[in-house]
């Protein structure tokens, strides 16, 4: 299976507009960062809810990749988003994700979004993911 570094550079070559950071990957889950600035915030001084689904999508494709290799046409079918809490404006988004099931044509996952630093879940997204068939 692909290494973080090798995910990473992968994202980075296919995604250059994305300032997600793979932090962790394997065991069928992943770690992904989005530091935050002004560019990423909305009026009221919060985080923008395309920010937040954001993080979540990169880290179902990060903890999928994870496990079935880089398979660019892996695609979100799905992605169902609860927002919690304001998230901090000066703090990271991490998204953790567990991957729930692993088939051959779909995964389905989801994410605990936080602010850096805080326990506290800012949202919790189910999302699912349509494999190619090879």
């Amino acid at each position: 299976m692909p290494t973080k570094s090798e995910i990473a550079t992968f994202l980075a070559a296919s995604f250059p507009q994305s300032k997600c950071i793979v932090d962790e990957v394997g065991n069928a889950s992943s770690t992904v960062r989005h530091l935050i600035g002004v560019d990423e915030l909305r009026p009221g001084g919060t985080v923008s809810g395309p920010v937040l689904m954001t993080v979540a999508d990169v880290a179902l494709y990060v903890a999928i990749l994870g496990e079935i290799g880089i398979v660019p046409l892996t695609v979100t079918t799905s992605l169902n988003i609860n927002f919690l809490r304001k998230p901090a404006a000066d703090k990271s988004i991490v998204g953790v994700c567990k991957l729930i099931k692993l088939g051959k044509t779909l995964a389905v996952g989801e994410v605990s979004l936080y602010s850096e630093g805080s326990p506290e879940l800012v949202a919790h997204v189910v999302g699912t993911y349509a494999i190619p068939r090879k």
